[in-house]
């Protein structure tokens, strides 16, 4: 049955766990709401629970933009591999 495509069974690679604990580790850390209800260390005068909560905003930007590139590159390896696999096949 050359017609139907070959399905691959999800793979946990090293590359993928650091993918998903870059998108998990916002959610974690602004959930735990516990963890930064305060008001000290304030920063230029701004409470301690408003500017974490902002800081993750940029965090949270910066990991996203990570997980994007290494699923890129992620997926180009595979790539790469299923070609040499496919023509060592032929």
């Amino acid at each position: 049955m050359s017609g139907t495509p070959e399905v691959q069974p999800p793979v946990v690679t090293p590359i993928r766990v650091i993918i998903g604990l870059c998108l998990v580790a916002p959610f974690v850390a602004t959930l735990w709401v516990g963890s930064y209800n305060r008001m000290d260390p304030a920063f230029i005068g701004i409470p301690f629970f408003y500017w974490y909560q902002m800081l993750w905003v940029l965090l949270s930007t910066a990991l996203t933009v990570l997980a994007y590139r290494l699923w890129q590159r992620d997926q180009r390896s595979r790539r790469a591999a299923g070609d040499r696999t496919g023509e060592a096949a032929k």
